[in-house]
C-alpha cells in the first residue's frame, strides 16, 4: 500500500479469527477481484501474493495501492455496501480471504477488536480520498446551476470524495470533457471513474450508481426509523447493538437540518467543535457498523397497519413491514413568504451553510436570514471567506434566541453586519435572463420598525427561519398538534386515544404515539427542546420502550 495511504497488517493470529468469517480462495495474476460500480463487496484480506488497487482520474487509471500478507482493500464502502470507486485486482497469484458483506457485518458486532481496526481504517481511506480530490468521482457544471448544487449536496452527506470543476473557469473541466466526448449541452455531468458518465442526472439516478439505497422491496424488520437525523440515527444505533434488525429510511441523506450546521460547539464530548455533517457521518457508520440498513433518499409516504404490525409504503413503490416505528423526520426551515423565492432554491437560495456552500460565496457578500444558533454558527462560519455577512432577524434583541457566546462572537466579528427587526421583501436575479440561466443577483431589506428598504448586493441567501414538522405522510388519526407535531405519552388526551383506536390496557409510554409500537423522538415531536443533544438522547432513551413492547406482542 502506498505510505500515504491508511493501512493495517493483521497477524497470523488475527487472520486464524478473520478465517472463521470467509472463505480462502486462490487466485491469478490479474484475475479481478472488485470492479467499480460494485455494491455490498466482500472484504477481501491478503494471505500470499499481493493485490492491487486502481481508481480512473483526469489522467486515466492509476494504481493508487497495494496489498500484502495481512492487509486489506477497500474503504468506507466495503462497510456501508455502497459501490465501489475503485478496481481492486490480483497483481501478483496468492490466496485471498474472502468475507461477503453479511459476513462482514455479522464480524463487526462479534468482534470488538477487530472491528475497531476495520472501522478505523476503512473511514480513514476515505476522508484520504476526499483530502486527494484524485477525480475518481468528477462533477462538471456551472456555479449556479441548482442541479450542480444538489448532485454535489447529495454526495456529501454519504461521504462520496468527488471533484467539482466548473467549465467556465477550470481548464480541467474542458480537457476531461473533450477525452470524454461530453457536449456542453450535456451538463451538468456526473462522472464516476471510467465506467459511467451521468448527465444532468436526478437524485434516483445518483442513489442507484453509487448503491445508496440497497433496500428490497417488502423488508420485515423489527424497527423502521424514519429519519436519519441526530434523533433518528441514535435510535437505529441503540436499536440494532441491543439486537433488533432495523432499515433507516430518510428522503435525502444522514444529518437531518443539524447536519446543515458548520460547527456544533456545545456538543458534550467536542470542546472543539464538531460540524453537523461530520458527526452525522460518523452516526451513520456507527449504526451501519451495528447492521442497519440506510436507505437514502427513500420518501415514506404512508403508514398502516398490517395485522399485529405495520407497513410503510416508499414513494417508489416498495413497501416494508415492521413490528415497530420510531418517527424521526425531524423539521425543516421555512421558506421565506415571497412569491419568487422558488425560483432561486439553489442558485442562491440555501438552506444550511457548510463547506460546500462556503466554497461557493468566497469573497462575496452573503445574507443570512435567521436568529437561533444555527443562524449564528453559518455566519461565524462564512464569514471566514464571505466579503460581508448581514445577518437579519425579526426580533430588536437576538439574544432572545441564540447562546450568549454565539452572539458575542458576532458581535467581535468584524465583517458581520447584525440587523435587527430586519427581513428579506424581494429577492432579484438577472435582468432579461431565461429561467434555466437565471440566479440571484441582489436583495431588499426591509426595517419592520422604519419601513426603510434597502437592496443589498447579495448573490447569497441562507435561511434559518422557523420549524415544519414533516408529518403530512402520517395517518389522520395519529395525533398531531394544529403546527404538525406529533403528540406523545402524557400529552396525549383520551379522546386522542379514543379515536385512534387504542385498545391496550396500558397507556401510551412517553414518546409512543396514539398508536401503539410507534414513537416519535426529535424536533418532529410536541414539546422537543429543538437541540442536538437532547435528540440524541431522545432517540437512545425510546429503545427501552421498544424492547418492552416489542415483548409485550411476542408474549
Amino acid at each position: 500500500m502506498s505510505p500515504a495511504n491508511v493501512n493495517y497488517t493483521f497477524n497470523d493470529e488475527d487472520l486464524e479469527k478473520l478465517k472463521a468469517f470467509g472463505e480462502v480462495r486462490h487466485h491469478d495474476a490479474g484475475a479481478p477481484l472488485i470492479e467499480e460500480g460494485d455494491s455490498q463487496v466482500d472484504c477481501l484480506i491478503t494471505l500470499s501474493g499481493h493485490t492491487d488497487i486502481f481508481i480512473e482520474t483526469p489522467d486515466g487509471e492509476k494504481r493508487v495501492g497495494w496489498m500484502e500478507r495481512g492487509q486489506f482493500a477497500g474503504d468506507i464502502s466495503v462497510l456501508t455496501g455502497q459501490a465501489s470507486l475503485s478496481r481492486t485486482a490480483m497483481g501478483a497469484a496468492g490466496e485471498i480471504l474472502h468475507i461477503t458483506h453479511p459476513n462482514f457485518q455479522r464480524l463487526l458486532v462479534e468482534n470488538s477488536s477487530l472491528s475497531d481496526v476495520f472501522v478505523r481504517t476503512l473511514t480513514a481511506r476515505r476522508a484520504f480520498a476526499q483530502d486527494a480530490e484524485h477525480g475518481a468521482v468528477i462533477v462538471i457544471g456551472d456555479a449556479h446551476d441548482r442541479d450542480v448544487f444538489a448532485a454535489r449536496d447529495l454526495l456529501s452527506k454519504h461521504m462520496i470524495a468527488h471533484r467539482w470543476l466548473d467549465p467556465a473557469t477550470d481548464p480541467l473541466a474542458k480537457r476531461i470533457m473533450q477525452a470524454r466526448e461530453i457536449e456542453a449541452d450535456a451538463l451538468p455531468v456526473v462522472i464516476r471513474g471510467r465506467s459511467r458518465i451521468m448527465s444532468r442526472p436526478d437524485i434516483a439516478e445518483l442513489s442507484e450508481a453509487f448503491g445508496l439505497d440497497l433496500v428490497p422491496d417488502e423488508s420485515c424488520v423489527d424497527l423502521v426509523v424514519v429519519g436519519a437525523g441526530p434523533a433518528g440515527l441514535a435510535a437505529s444505533v441503540y436499536a440494532a447493538s441491543e439486537g433488533l434488525s432495523v432499515v433507516t429510511l430518510d428522503t435525502d441523506g444522514p444529518g437531518g437540518q443539524a447536519g446543515t450546521s458548520s460547527k456544533i460547539e456545545n456538543y458534550l464530548g467536542f470542546p472543539m467543535g464538531v460540524s453537523g455533517r461530520e458527526l452525522a457521518a460518523r452516526a451513520a457508520i456507527q449504526a451501519q457498523k451495528f447492521g442497519v440498513r440506510i436507505a437514502s433518499p427513500a420518501q415514506a409516504v404512508k403508514l398502516e397497519k398490517l395485522g399485529d404490525d405495520y407497513c410503510i409504503s416508499l414513494k417508489d413503490g416498495r413497501k416494508l413491514a415492521s413490528r415497530a416505528i420510531v418517527i424521526a423526520t425531524g423539521a425543516q426551515y421555512r421558506r421565506l413568504p415571497i412569491p419568487n423565492v422558488e425560483r432561486f432554491e439553489g442558485r442562491g437560495i440555501y438552506y444550511g451553510a457548510t463547506p460546500m456552500e462556503a466554497q461557493l460565496c468566497g469573497g462575496q457578500s452573503v445574507a443570512l436570514v435567521g436568529a437561533g444558533n444555527s443562524a449564528g454558527q453559518g455566519a461565524v462560519f462564512l464569514s471566514q471567506t464571505a466579503k460581508a455577512v448581514h445577518l437579519l432577524y425579526r426580533r430588536p434583541d437576538i439574544r432572545e434566541t441564540m447562546s450568549e457566546y454565539l452572539v458575542r462572537r458576532l458581535e467581535e466579528t468584524p465583517n458581520i453586519f447584525l440587523h435587527p427587526s430586519t427581513e428579506i421583501s424581494d429577492l432579484h436575479g438577472l435582468e432579461d435572463a431565461a429561467p434555466d440561466n437565471d440566479r440571484l443577483v441582489s436583495a431588499t431589506f426591509l426595517n419592520r420598525q422604519t419601513g426603510e428598504t434597502t437592496e443589498v448586493d447579495t448573490p447569497f441567501v441562507f435561511l434559518f427561519i422557523g420549524a415544519q414538522p414533516h408529518t403530512d405522510w402520517l395517518p389522520q388519526n395519529m395525533t398531531c398538534d394544529e403546527k404538525g407535531f406529533v403528540k406523545t405519552g402524557t400529552d396525549l388526551a383520551n379522546i386522542d386515544l379514543v379515536r385512534a383506536g387504542w385498545a391496550l390496557e396500558r397507556m401510551p409510554t412517553r414518546y409512543e404515539t396514539s398508536w401503539p409500537r410507534i414513537y416519535a423522538v426529535g424536533d418532529v415531536r410536541i414539546g422537543s427542546v429543538k437541540r442536538v443533544a437532547s435528540s440524541v438522547g431522545e432517540g437512545s432513551v425510546v429503545v427501552s420502550d421498544i424492547h418492552k413492547a416489542l415483548s409485550e406482542v411476542a408474549g
